[in-house]
C-alpha cells in the first residue's frame, strides 16, 4: 500500500540578499524534509520563493513552528498551507505557449482571458521584460505551459490562438510541450 504523500507549500517574500536560499533549504533539511518543487526569482529589490516541501506530518507540523523565527531572521513574510497531491487529469495534453511582443499592457490578461474562455487551464508562467538588441524597444516575453484537455481539436485551438495572436500583434507559438 502506497503512503499518500503529505506537503507544504512555503511562500516568501523580503528584499533580497545573499543566503536566503540557503536558509530556506536549511530549515527544511535539518526538519527530515525534501524540497520537491520549487520556484525562486527576483522581482525588482524582492526575492520570492515558493517551495513545495515534502514530510511526514509531524516534521511538516516543525517546519510551520519554525517558520515565524525564520521569518524574523530573513526579514521576509513567510505563509505556509498544507496540501496533498496533485490530482492528475489523464485526458489533459500539456503544451507549451511563447509569446513575444512590445511591450504594453494587457497582455498577459488577454493570453489568460483566451485560455479560460475555453477552460484551458495554464500550469505554469514565467513572464519578462527586456530592451531589445540594436534597438532598444521595450519588449515583453511570456512562457506559458497549459493542459489542454485531449477533446479539444489541437489544429482548431492553434489557428484559433495565432489568429488571435495575430490580431493583437503578438509573435506566437503553440507546441507539445518536449521533455
Amino acid at each position: 500500500m502506497t503512503r499518500q504523500k503529505t506537503y507544504l507549500v512555503i511562500s516568501a517574500l523580503g528584499e533580497d540578499h545573499p543566503g536566503i536560499v540557503n536558509q530556506l533549504s536549511k530549515v527544511v533539511l535539518e526538519h527530515g524534509c525534501n524540497i520537491e518543487d520549487s520556484r525562486m526569482t527576483v522581482l525588482g529589490g524582492e526575492f520570492a520563493a515558493m517551495l513545495l516541501v515534502e514530510g511526514k506530518w509531524n516534521t511538516l507540523a516543525k517546519i510551520e513552528h519554525a517558520l515565524p523565527e525564520l521569518e524574523r531572521h530573513l526579514g521576509m513574510t513567510i505563509i505556509s498551507k498544507r496540501t496533498g497531491e496533485r490530482t492528475t487529469r489523464n485526458n489533459l495534453l500539456p503544451y507549451a505557449v511563447d509569446v513575444v511582443s512590445l511591450d504594453h499592457p494587457g497582455i498577459i490578461n488577454n493570453l489568460a482571458g483566451f485560455f479560460a474562455e475555453r477552460k484551458i487551464n495554464i500550469e505554469d508562467m514565467a513572464t519578462s521584460s527586456y530592451a531589445a538588441a540594436h534597438t532598444g524597444t521595450p519588449m515583453f516575453s511570456v512562457h506559458i505551459t497549459v493542459g489542454i484537455p485531449a477533446d479539444i481539436h489541437i489544429a482548431g485551438l492553434r489557428e484559433e490562438f495565432m489568429d488571435y495572436c495575430d490580431a493583437l500583434n503578438l509573435d506566437a507559438v503553440l507546441e507539445p510541450l518536449k521533455g
